[in-house]
C-alpha cells in the first residue's frame, strides 16, 4: 500500500499535552521495557478515573484471539489509531488487509517502524493519507479517550471513513460511565507524565455521539471481559 496526501503534514507550532507525554514520560518507558504496569490517574476532578492499571507489554506482545476478533469481516485500508508499537496494524497485514497506523509518541512509531510496519507519528486530529477513504478504523485499548472529547474524536473519525466503513470501539464495560478529565500517567517507579485530556466513555453515552457524527450502530459485544462497539457510516 502507498500512503501519500494531498497535503504535506504539518506538525503543530504547540503540540497539545498527549498520554503518557511529557515529565518522566512512562509512556515511553514503558515501551522499551523498562516498567511494563501504568496507572492512569484523574487529577482536578471529583470522580477521578475508573481506568484499571495497564499491563504495557500487552502493546507490544502479538495479537491475541480477542484483538484478531475485531478483523474478522474488515476491509482494507485499516487505519489504527493511537497504534503504540503497532499490534494490531501487524494483526491487520496478518489477515491480509493493507494497514497503517498513527500515533504521537515518536518512541512507539521508531519501535513499530523497525519492525517494518507503516507507522506515522502524529496525532489522529493532524492531516493524515486517503481522508475519506479508510473501510476500517480502529480505536482499541482505550483510546476513543484520545483528546478528552469524545464527540469531537467521532466526528473526526467520520471524516476519515469511506462511506459504509465501519469504526471498531473498545469502550467501558459500563455502558453508562462517560467521563472526561485531565490526567496524569504513573509507573511502578513513580515517574509521571504531564497532565493530559482523557475520557472514558460506555456504549450507551457514545451512541449519541456516534450519531451526531453520522454513525450508526451495527454490533455491541463483550468478550474476555472487553467491550466493544461497531458504528458504520452512513
Amino acid at each position: 500500500m502507498t500512503v501519500t496526501s494531498a497535503r504535506e503534514y504539518q506538525p503543530l507550532a504547540t503540540p497539545p499535552a498527549t498520554f503518557g507525554a511529557g515529565g518522566a514520560e512512562p509512556y515511553a518507558t514503558a515501551l522499551l521495557g523498562a516498567s511494563n504496569v501504568l496507572y492512569l490517574h484523574g487529577i482536578r476532578s471529583a470522580e477521578g478515573s475508573g481506568a484499571a492499571p495497564m499491563n504495557a507489554a500487552r502493546w507490544s506482545a502479538d495479537a491475541d484471539a480477542t484483538d484478531l476478533s475485531l478483523l474478522v469481516g474488515a476491509s482494507g485500508p485499516v487505519l489504527d489509531i493511537g497504534c503504540g508499537p503497532g499490534r494490531m496494524v501487524r494483526a491487520a497485514m496478518d489477515v491480509g488487509l493493507s494497514a497503517v497506523g498513527v500515533d504521537v509518541s515518536a518512541t512507539a512509531v521508531r519501535i513499530a517502524v523497525a519492525a517494518g510496519l507503516t507507522v506515522l507519528n502524529r496525532s489522529v486530529f493532524a492531516p493524515v493519507p486517503l481522508e475519506g477513504e479508510w473501510k476500517t478504523l480502529l480505536l482499541v485499548d482505550g483510546n476513543i479517550g484520545i483528546g478528552g472529547d469524545p464527540r469531537a474524536l467521532m466526528a473526526r473519525c467520520a471524516a476519515l471513513l469511506a462511506a459504509g466503513g465501519a469504526l471498531v470501539i473498545e469502550v467501558s464495560g459500563d455502558p453508562d460511565h462517560d467521563l472526561s478529565y485531565e490526567g496524569t500517567l504513573e509507573d511502578a517507579e513513580g515517574r509521571r507524565s504531564e497532565p493530559f485530556p482523557w475520557a472514558e466513555i460506555g456504549a450507551n453515552a457514545l451512541r449519541p455521539h456516534a450519531a451526531a457524527a453520522g454513525l450508526r450502530t451495527v454490533q455491541e459485544w463483550r468478550v474476555s471481559g472487553r467491550s466493544f462497539v461497531r458504528f458504520e457510516r452512513e
